[in-house]
């Protein structure tokens, strides 16, 4: 077997690297003459790398000639973030979807929105075809109620201030007074149901979550067909209430460690 030959490395990129590092080990940023003395450059292609940092948006320059980290950095670092969150849950999401045979979601409430955060379906677990984005029909969509349930009157009625309320199926509920008395409805349990609010043929279960300040909700589809032959009568919202609720508590407890 022949000797291993060394990786092909780009010195350009490695100088990079490092003095995007540099920069951030400054908070109050630092000039070119002093990254370039610390990272060992030589001072014109320090400016070189600075300049075209700065200008694809991975580093700022300040009034005063130093540099800081940009926010197309900071973007990729809340990413990261946000997918090792995820990584945490979704082996309970797909514990669930193969207990239940259902594709299960998982979305978050940020800045006045309600967006999927996570979706795992399988060949026998279908999605359902999101044609309208869920930001766009939390009024149709269990996730999106149960979210609308939780927020204050303030918070909800922000949101359908800005959401008109759709009409998707004959049974998409599209007065805000009546979505509003139904969210409002005591039923002595967490779940929430859509029966053919967002697509004919598919119903969704959902339950909110929360870990730190953060709202949201964790839910599963199928078709209606397959939930007839489940159940004959109103025990299926006992059936979802008994999976999904457990599950909600792991997945806000998985959630919580992240903080």
């Amino acid at each position: 077997m022949g000797a291993q030959t060394a990786p092909t490395l780009i010195s350009s990129v490695q100088r990079a690297f490092r003095l995007m590092e540099a920069v951030g080990a400054h908070e109050g940023g630092a000039p070119a003459k002093r990254l370039a003395r610390e990272t060992g450059l030589p001072l014109a292609t320090t400016y070189h790398l600075l300049r075209t940092m700065a200008h694809e948006g991975y580093l700022s320059r300040l009034d005063d000639g130093g540099f800081v980290i940009g926010d197309k950095l900071r973007a990729l670092e809340s990413g990261s973030r946000e997918q090792a969150v995820l990584a945490r849950v979704r082996p309970t999401l797909a514990a669930l979807r193969d207990e239940l045979s259902a594709a299960a979601y998982l979305t978050f409430y940020d800045e006045g929105e309600i967006r999927i955060a996570d979706i795992v379906d399988g060949p026998q677990a279908p999605r359902v075809d999101l044609w309208v984005g869920c930001e766009e029909a939390g009024h149709a969509t269990a996730l999106g109620k149960c979210v609308l349930r939780e927020l204050d009157d303030e918070a909800r009625y922000d949101y359908l201030s800005r959401h008109p309320l759709v009409d998707l199926t004959p049974r998409t509920v599209t007065r805000s007074d009546d979505l509003l008395r139904r969210l409002d409805s005591p039923t002595g349990s967490p779940l929430v149901a859509d029966l053919e609010e967002y697509a004919v043929g598919t119903v969704c279960f959902a339950v909110p979550i929360r870990y730190g300040d953060r709202l949201g909700s964790l839910g599963v589809s199928l078709g209606v067909d397959r939930l007839a032959r489940l159940t004959k009568a109103d025990p299926y919202r006992e059936l979802f209430r008994t999976r999904l609720v457990p599950t909600a508590s792991r997945v806000s407890r998985n959630l919580s460690l992240t903080i």
